[in-house]
């Protein structure tokens, strides 16, 4: 653990980066907890308050196209002016109280819209900049950093926004969100990296942007982890939709939920400070296929009446799930093209998370209507065919090594 967070902080600009990453994370995290709060306070729905989720994720499906953006202008500057925009487009929800009623509910709204797109956009520019600021050998280190980074915050920043807006209500939470986002602008800029400006893009938008989606699938070392990175984060919308169901059978009330998620985010904090020396060591697809089949014997656990044996579960759920994500974007950082570097990785990240949409919606359907048992082992089963062509091939590579007798 020590040498991987040392190998990052010695060199300046990942240092630089993954420090940004935790100060924006915090703002983050805590925003997008306190938002549905903040909208259940103002509505009393539960409806309205879930919809702030969909708010934030829907500018997800851009992705490839908001991800052009970032292979269009230099990405160090783009970084500093999309943080340092986002502090003053969280300045209007200091309002949002006062105003009230539809117009308040409104404004939250497009803020939350818009703090979504500029959140893809930042994604796709750090993906891009850093596979040029960070030596090739240091992008997986830094990338399982950034996940066990963004895991943490998830642990300790929405206490710390809940805390806020109990003492002094949203339109604080957002403060000091912007604060935190004008800080990271700051620490973008201090990053040393020699950009020329893009030439000129002789394609239009929608042009470019296919561009990156072709480059993507052509690749016959990126498209298999994207494609089990997506099919896995389906399934992980289908098991994480069962998790009051998961409690209900170990006899807790509601709030032991938060147990589980504490130790799923354990399992990708340790996971992802290792992820850079287990990449290096078996390569980025048998990581990504011993992650992903990790996460099938989880479902299994997850399916025990003990808690123990569930908190496992969901530990190895936590440690599993960002392994293919990691080297997905890892690979997509090595392998694109310089110049496609932002479009290849929102496209990326659009075709992995996105599903988990539409896992959460059949995940909610199957939980009414049988035992949370039957999926749950639906799931595991599903996992171990995602992982298996990842790992088979490393296999078979190895067996085309030996030499014959």
């Amino acid at each position: 653990m020590a040498t991987t967070i040392g190998r990052v902080l010695r060199d300046r600009n990942a240092g630089l980066y993954l420090t940004a990453v935790v100060v924006s994370g915090f703002g983050s995290s805590a925003m997008a907890l306190v938002s549905g709060i903040w909208v259940k306070e103002l509505t009393g729905s539960d409806g309205l308050a879930a919809l702030c989720t969909l708010a934030l994720w829907a500018p997800l499906l851009l992705g490839p196209l908001l991800g052009t953006l970032a292979d269009r202008t230099r990405r160090r500057p783009l970084l500093v002016a999309v943080n340092v925009g986002l502090g003053v487009l969280l300045l209007p929800l200091l309002w949002v109280d006062r105003v009230g009623g539809a117009a308040g509910l409104g404004l939250l709204f497009a803020v939350l819209v818009l703090y979504g797109a500029c959140g893809v956009v930042t994604d796709a520019a750090e993906a891009a900049l850093v596979a040029g600021a960070v030596g090739k050998d240091l992008l997986g280190d830094l990338n399982g950093l950034r996940m066990s980074a963004n895991e943490g915050m998830k642990l300790l920043a929405p206490v710390a926004g809940a805390a806020v807006f109990t003492a002094w209500g949203g339109p604080r939470v957002a403060l000091l969100d912007a604060v935190t986002f004008v800080l990271a602008g700051g620490l973008f800029a201090l990053l040393r990296v020699a950009e020329a400006r893009p030439a000129p893009d002789p394609e239009g938008w929608r042009a470019g942007t296919a561009r990156g989606a072709r480059v993507l699938w052509g690749d016959a070392r990126l498209r298999p982890l994207v494609v089990a990175g997506g099919l896995t984060m389906l399934s992980s919308g289908v098991s994480g939709s069962l998790v009051y169901a998961i409690v209900e059978a170990l006899g807790h009330s509601p709030a032991y939920a938060g147990t589980l998620y504490v130790a799923q985010g354990a399992g990708s904090v340790a996971v992802g400070i290792a992820s850079g020396a287990l990449m290096r060591r078996v390569g980025e697809r048998r990581f990504a296929g011993a992650g992903i089949a990790l996460t099938a014997v989880s479902a299994v656990l997850l399916a025990s009446p003990w808690d123990a044996v569930v908190l496992a579960g969901s530990f190895a759920n936590g440690a599993g799930l960002p392994c293919v994500l990691v080297a997905a974007l890892t690979a997509v950082q090595r392998e694109a093209p310089p110049e496609l570097v932002g479009r290849v990785a929102a496209t990326a990240g659009t075709l992995m998370f996105a599903p988990t949409a539409a896992g959460i919606a059949l995940g909610a359907a199957l939980v009414e209507l049988v035992d949370h048992r039957l999926p749950l082992a639906v799931v595991a089963g599903a996992r171990l065919l995602i992982a298996a062509p990842l790992l088979r091939s490393v296999a078979e590579r190895a067996t085309a090594r030996r030499p014959s007798a």
